[in-house]
């Protein structure tokens, strides 16, 4: 089994190599040669550092990620390079780590960065049965990507800072689940255009032709983190929590049957097993590997959800993490992958198109869950000494 302390030494050596505007994990930004922006890649990241100070009681973590909030946040609650009338629901997710910095610091900004990033929301526009657009080039269009991206912090700021009405939250999950899930292979398509106007949409369901694993990771983890969120509150038990956790828990049931059984990992097309080009995935099968294991510490899944969990934490460490004189790296992380738009038609969610995406190392997308899902593993080894 490998020395857990180092992944705690190669999470410290990644921030010791970064700066709020080149950030060692933000590969994107590094091949283009440009500063890092407001962003869902740093944003991802910032969550799992706040997540190794809450676990570790190491506040080399959290600080780093308020260095990153201050470097953005302006004093009237504005934040740089935020572009709003863009509509990209990416930007919204780095904006979770403002609740945790806000209650840990009382700075009065973070509050005032959270209601600009909800103006954003309250704004964004939606499809006839009510979603959000992904983005604004993106009409009509939602991807599975965009639950994780504004959802949890969505119900955050209703937690903080509103009436603790998840109706909406639930609402939007819910037509994902009726418009986007296989009923033959209990799996969500990437993406779904309400319109079926997009290049890539099957014209009778509007959903894209193919599974991704990385989407279905962001979908798992906002379920998860969702149920996280809405557990402390006094409708926990309410319909809004429920229907989260049943779409959870059945969505949990399909992915086990998907997991790879010597590794436990996940395939970056996950119901193509073994076929020419796929390969197991990083970021994906970190993803899952969080949910299982937060699912079961929440009481949602069963305990054995905890031991699957750590089997594909376990096989990611032994495909794809390896030692070296500069420390450790991780790899088997697709870099990027997407639908459209219409000027990008090799976009187009075939499984052609899935496996030809870089594969790259120490990229957040895939560090990011790694980390997340090693926070929760530290939680588990607690509560089987206690």
């Amino acid at each position: 089994m490998t020395d857990y302390s180092k992944i705690d030494a190669y999470v410290l050596r990644l921030i010791e190599e970064s700066e709020p505007e080149r950030t060692a994990w933000n590969l994107e930004k590094i091949r283009e040669g440009k500063k890092v922006t407001w962003n869902y890649i740093d944003g991802c990241m910032l969550t799992a550092l706040m997540e190794m100070t809450s676990i570790t009681g190491d506040e080399r973590y959290a600080a780093f990620a308020e260095k990153v909030a201050d470097h953005f946040v302006q004093g009237d609650g504005s934040i740089l390079t935020l572009e709003p009338e863009k509509a990209n629901l990416d930007d919204i997710n780095e904006g979770r780590v403002l609740f945790g910095l806000y209650e840990k610091t009382g700075k009065e900004k973070y509050r005032l960065a959270a209601d600009t990033l909800m103006r954003q929301l309250r704004r964004q526009p939606r499809t006839f049965e009510g979603n959000f657009w992904h983005k604004q080039i993106y009409p009509d269009q939602v991807w599975l990507d965009g639950i994780y991206m504004a959802q949890p912090f969505y119900a955050l700021y209703e937690k903080n800072f509103g009436n603790g009405d998840y109706s909406d939250i639930a609402c939007q999950i819910g037509n994902v689940r009726d418009r986007m899930r296989s009923e033959e292979k209990g799996l969500y398509f990437h993406g779904y255009d309400a319109s079926r106007k997009a290049f890539w949409a099957d014209p009778v369901t509007g959903c894209s032709k193919n599974f991704w694993l990385r989407s279905l990771g962001w979908f798992a983890v906002a379920l998860a983190d969702l149920c996280g969120i809405l557990s402390e509150e006094e409708k926990s038990e309410g319909e809004e929590r429920k229907t989260l956790a049943g779409i959870f828990s059945e969505l949990m049931k399909s992915m086990a049957s998907y997991a790879d059984p010597e590794t436990g990992m996940y395939w970056q097309v996950p119901d193509m097993q073994g076929r020419e080009g796929n390969y197991l995935e990083t970021s994906g099968s970190a993803m899952m590997a969080y949910a299982m294991l937060k699912g079961a510490r929440l009481g949602i899944l069963p305990k054995e959800y905890a031991a699957l969990g750590e089997k594909t934490f376990e096989g990611i460490m032994e495909r794809y993490l390896t030692f070296t004189e500069n420390g450790i790296n991780l790899g088997g992380i697709c870099l990027v992958a997407g639908l459209g738009p219409e000027n990008n038609r090799r976009r187009d969610g075939s499984y052609e198109y899935y496996i030809s995406e870089p594969v790259v190392e120490n990229d957040a997308k895939g560090v990011a869950p790694f980390v997340l899902a090693y926070t929760e593993i530290k939680r588990k080894r607690e509560q089987d000494h206690e």
